[in-house]
């Protein structure tokens, strides 16, 4: 089997498959990630400035600014959930019929020679000749 070469890999990364996959993970993942630092700013500048509002007591000693704090958390795990789902109907997908593409040229089409026994190694008993 001939090693892949950097030839290769700009062939792939300069084909209209990949440039989809490029296009789809960036689809998610942009927006994603805006939104993310848009609420974390909107946490640190609320933290910063309107001191009073974060400081108001929601339930005993719970204040929203705790409740914002721990809503970091789970946003962000949902990104992440949101992410799995996004990337198990949309990305993989395309990712697996870009491999396939990728693994069926040319140098997919010689079958692997069998691996050469190593020096000192025994024979496997089909192979020993009966004297």
């Amino acid at each position: 089997m001939t090693p892949n070469t950097g030839d290769d890999f700009v062939e792939v990364a300069n084909s209209p498959e990949f440039q989809t996959l490029r296009r789809t993970l960036r689809r998610f993942v942009f927006p994603a990630t805006a939104v993310f630092l848009l609420w974390y700013a909107l946490y640190v500048l609320l933290s910063a400035f309107a001191r009073s509002f974060m400081s108001t007591k929601v339930v005993g000693h719970i204040n929203i600014a705790l409740i914002f704090g721990l809503l970091q958390f789970v946003s962000t795990f949902v990104i992440a959930w949101l992410y799995a789902r996004y990337a198990d109907r949309q990305l993989d997908p395309l990712a697996a019929s870009l491999r396939a593409r990728v693994n069926a040229g040319p140098h997919a089409a010689t079958p692997a020679a069998a691996p050469e026994p190593e020096a000192g190694a025994e024979a496997a008993p089909e192979e020993v000749e009966s004297v």
